[in-house]
């Protein structure tokens, strides 16, 4: 008998039966995470109180790569963990949900990051400056923020590392966003007929060469953020005048807008990365990023001091960024980043090291490595 013979007929209907089979044991697996989810939060308060912590970074960064390891397809490992991010944030949500502070309107980027690293089971809290993220979770009004820190075209974004010099706030995570900017109008507006274009200064800035080929003749208005820059452009189609925007998906989705042009960033690897800042410490995950504010001395060869802390102990330094200090003319500020948990040996060296050779030495915090 051949084997095609032994073979059971792979009809549709079975198919779709099968699917509906997993769909019922998939259903009844999640449920039965949120009920261990909320015996959690029972256990925290009866042991913690008003003081519970129900968000851990550290866990949720290792829980999330070890869903990547243990992936064999065919979904790639990112949009595995994409489905165990919101998994665990309607769990989470159970417990307590958060409410996220971010560098607002509704509709940017920074949105984007915080939707990406705590899922959509939050409450989200849109500020209008950088320096009221802060404020608001300082005040405990918010659990966390969400802030840009650098983008891979444009570089650091100064108002949050100068946000960290008076701040108690501790950085307690990172989160990686590929920038995608879309020129949207609204749908009443006809394309060839703009002639103004609303977005950022960042992203006129991302997206100059495309702009410079393809709309040379336009003006080009730098406005407070993208998704104003949507909100105008939507307020001009009502209003019959032939307005642009350059923003992204979720500004788009927002504001009804329709995209004309996609993906016009000039460089495709266009990443933004963000912080997210809180009021505690996280503890090691196992792959973890420390972040340091130093106020080096003024003295010849103060900066080769420092880094040669991290060359002696074989410490791997990720970025380092310049700002004056503004306590003393031509003195400066060092923003430094390197791989390692603050508490490692290692890196407690390192720090030890430095605070020997700096007017000051800040750890701003110890995160997991970005999982998404």
């Amino acid at each position: 008998m051949s084997d095609s013979t032994n073979k059971v007929p792979q009809t549709l209907p079975l198919l779709r039966d099968r699917i509906d089979a997993i769909d019922s044991q998939i259903q009844s697996l999640i449920n039965e995470r949120a009920r261990c989810a909320e015996k959690v939060a029972e256990v925290k308060m009866a042991d913690q109180g008003d003081t519970a912590v129900f968000y851990r970074p550290e866990r949720e960064a290792q829980v999330l790569r070890r869903v990547m390891e243990r992936n064999e397809g065919p979904l790639g490992n990112e949009e595995m963990a994409k489905i165990f991010r919101q998994i665990m944030s309607s769990c989470l949500a159970l417990e307590k949900p958060m409410r996220i502070a971010f560098l607002g309107p509704e509709g940017t980027f920074t949105q984007q990051a915080a939707l990406k690293h705590f899922g959509k089971s939050i409450v989200s809290a849109p500020m209008a400056a950088i320096d009221e993220v802060f404020r608001e979770v300082e005040s405990g009004a918010a659990n966390y923020g969400v802030v840009p820190v650098e983008n891979s075209t444009e570089g650091v974004v100064n108002h949050t590392l100068d946000s960290f010099r008076d701040s108690k706030l501790k950085i307690c995570g990172e989160v990686e966003v590929r920038i995608h900017h879309h020129l949207l109008v609204s749908p009443n507006v006809r394309s060839e007929d703009v002639t103004h274009i609303y977005s950022h200064q960042q992203s006129l800035a991302q997206c100059r060469a495309w702009l410079d080929r393809y709309w040379p003749h336009a003006e080009r208005i730098a406005v407070s953020s993208n998704a104003e820059a949507a909100r105008l452009a939507a307020e001009a189609g009502l209003a019959g005048r032939a307005v642009a925007a350059i923003a992204g998906e979720v500004a788009s989705e927002l504001y009804g807008l329709i995209a004309v042009s996609a993906n016009i960033e000039d460089r495709p690897d266009n990443t933004t990365r963000f912080l997210i800042v809180g009021n505690q410490d996280v503890p090691a995950s196992g792959k973890d990023k420390t972040s340091l504010l130093i106020s080096a001395k003024n003295e010849p060869g103060a900066l080769y001091n420092l880094l040669e802390a991290f060359q002696r102990q074989g410490v791997d330094m990720t970025r380092l960024e310049t700002r004056p200090s503004l306590m003393s003319r031509w003195g400066y500020i060092f923003y430094i980043d390197f791989l390692g948990h603050h508490q490692d040996p290692l890196s407690r060296a390192v720090i030890e090291d430095l605070q020997s050779k700096a007017s000051e030495v800040k750890v701003l915090g110890s995160y997991p490595v970005a999982v998404l």
